[in-house]
């Protein structure tokens, strides 16, 4: 048999490189990848030097210092993960909560058509940060402690949305935000303020006294 020549025997930055994007391909979308995942494949300088290749190359995207994922691949080409999906393990990680913004919030609720110009998020870090997703990018922010009550839920994004539109869009919209929201994400919205700024608290106190309008 004959013996490959140097040429066609692989490099051990090769089969490095390899070795991460099969790991890589075998996770979700948005998954963030990092060289302490792979530290069983290499040394640390090799695997932040592959990774870095790797991202060179188009095979991973890197979005943020150190971070990383997989590209999507489909029929129309290729594309950076889904900015919601790497969020969304952002959060699972616990390294820090993160919840959407009052303008995103206020769309998703229909209280407001206008669309949020750039993706924010909101955390209780103290220090911002950016992702970038291609073209795109995502920006961190540090909010209040009080834009994390409920979080996801409907209720949550009630506060964040009531607040970005401020005391004279809140009370006009919150009639309708009544009827949208589940009578149980209501009565949560309602436990909770006492921990909200004192003029929602108010508002929704007011809100709360009067007729609740049927649905049609």
């Amino acid at each position: 048999m004959a013996v490959p020549s140097e040429k066609t025997v692989p490099s051990e930055k090769t089969v490095l490189s390899e070795q991460i994007l099969e790991a890589a391909g075998k996770c979700p979308e948005g998954f963030l990848l990092a060289a302490k995942q792979f530290l069983a494949l290499g040394k640390r300088d090799a695997v932040d030097q592959a990774l870095r290749r790797l991202a060179a190359r188009g095979k991973l995207v890197k979005i943020t210092r150190g971070r990383y994922a997989l590209p999507v691949c489909s029929r129309f080409g290729t594309r950076p993960p889904a900015p919601e999906a790497v969020m969304g393990w952002l959060n699972q990680e616990g390294v820090q909560q993160l919840v959407s913004s009052g303008a995103a919030a206020a769309n998703a609720l229909g209280l407001t058509t206008q669309m949020p110009v750039q993706q924010i998020y909101l955390s209780r870090s103290r220090s911002q940060k950016r992702y970038v997703f291609g073209k795109q990018q995502v920006t961190i922010r540090t909010a209040a402690a009080w834009n994390f009550l409920l979080a996801d839920r409907p209720a949550g994004q009630a506060i964040r949305a009531l607040t970005w539109l401020g005391p004279d869009q809140a009370s006009a919209v919150l009639p309708k935000l009544r009827t949208v929201l589940p009578p149980k994400e209501w009565e949560a919205l309602l436990s909770v303020s006492a921990e909200l700024p004192l003029w929602l608290a108010e508002l929704l106190s007011e809100q709360d006294q009067g007729p609740l309008e049927v649905r049609g």
